[in-house]
Parts: structure tokens; sequence; C-alpha cells
């Protein structure tokens, strides 16, 4: 009865640290160490919201990116600026039913005017947007529409390539 037991409760300690590792919480001091460091890495950083259909049209490009640039100095983060009162509601269980493999975050901020220079002075704050930069080249793609696989393949290959 006690292995029992302790196998139920392993099980459960699994799955709750697999439900929370889904989702961070980032500020918007993140946004600035991404486009600052000097690794020599690609971000493709995704700005999008559960409720903008748009953006759930794009997810697929985002997560087929990441596959096929996973043994590339490539990372995909898909930045979620949804409601903080629906990240629990809304949020976490969209993530459980999709699956993702990229890395979501939630942009833990009040006032999206604070932040949204920070991505790109050229943004309105119209999602889906996606930024793709290699700090460390100074490259740096925006894009404030829905993204197709093609112009992300494109810009990651560009940015690799400087």
């Amino acid at each position: 009865m006690r292995k029992t037991l302790f196998l139920l409760w392993a099980v459960v300690c699994v799955f709750s640290v697999k439900a929370q590792d889904t989702l961070s919480f980032i500020k918007a001091t993140q946004l600035t160490a991404w486009r600052q460091t000097t690794s020599d890495t690609v971000y493709v950083l995704s700005f999008w919201a559960t409720w903008c259909a748009p953006c759930l049209a794009e997810l697929p490009h985002f997560e087929k990116l990441n596959t096929e640039y996973a043994r590339e100095p490539v990372q995909v983060v898909l930045v979620s600026t949804d409601f903080r009162r629906d990240v629990e509601r809304r949020l976490k269980p969209f993530l459980e039913r999709q699956g993702l493999k990229s890395r979501v975050v939630f942009l833990d901020e009040k006032t999206p005017n604070d932040w949204i220079d920070l991505v790109s002075p050229e943004w309105s704050g119209a999602i889906p947007a996606t930024l793709i930069v290699r700090p460390k080249t100074r490259f740096e793609r925006f894009f404030e529409r829905q993204v197709s696989y093609d112009d992300l393949q494109q810009a990651v290959q560009e940015a690799l390539k400087q």
C-alpha cells in the first residue's frame, strides 16, 4: 500500500512540474535582454494571444520553424500578451490542449505602452507581431501582421548568414 501511495505521489509531482514548465512569466526587462545579448542566437519572438484568430493561425509556422531549426542557434519564443486574468482559465488550458513545443512565456506587465517600444518603435501594439533579432550582428526584422512560414524562414536564413 505504501509503495502504491508513493508511486501515485511521484506521478502527481512529475505532472505538476511539467505543467508549470510549459509557461514562464517574464517582465519587459527580458525583451531588452534578448535584444542586447552577445550570444550568437537568433531570437524569433512571436507576440500573440489566445483571443487573436490570426495569431492562432500562424502558431503552426512557429512550431515548424522551431522543429526545423532545432540544431541551429535559433530560439523560438511565443510571447503571450493575453490578459493576466485569463492566464489560469484560458491560456494554460490552451497550452495543454495544443502541446506546443516552442518556448511559451507570459509577458507579465500591466501597461503595454511601457514595453511596446522595447520590441520595435514601429510597432503600433497590434497583434500578431513578430520580431526576429540576432543581436550580435545587429540583424533585425519586424512584422506587424500575420506571417507565413516562408516569411519566417527567409528572415531566419538571412539572420543566420550575417
